[in-house]
């Protein structure tokens, strides 16, 4: 069996995880759809060691993950806080009247 270390709640069954994708940033609010298509739907794919978002499902917990693809080894997980330390803002997209 296969597990996975949940930073919220310790060594889990892989099953209980959803990839959520590579960590990198995300185009500025001002973006144009080309940019935000890209961002979304095109990714790296690199062998070697990679930053990923993963889901713990029964809790609703998101993390992130260091994992070696050339080999599949986990190196360590933590919260998203620890390189997340500031909150984004984007316009609510109402136009007012």
């Amino acid at each position: 069996m296969k597990l996975m270390n949940c930073p919220l709640n310790g060594w889990r069954n892989i099953g209980e995880f959803v990839y959520g994708g590579e960590v990198r940033p995300a185009p500025g609010a001002d973006a144009d759809t080309e940019t935000w298509a890209d961002w979304v739907f095109m990714v790296d794919n690199q062998a070697g060691v990679v930053r990923e978002w993963w889901f713990h499902a029964p809790t609703s917990y998101w993390f992130i993950a260091e994992r070696d693809t050339a080999n599949d080894t986990l190196i360590r997980t933590y919260p998203a806080a620890e390189i997340f330390t500031e909150r984004v803002e984007f316009a609510s997209g109402e136009k007012s009247s």
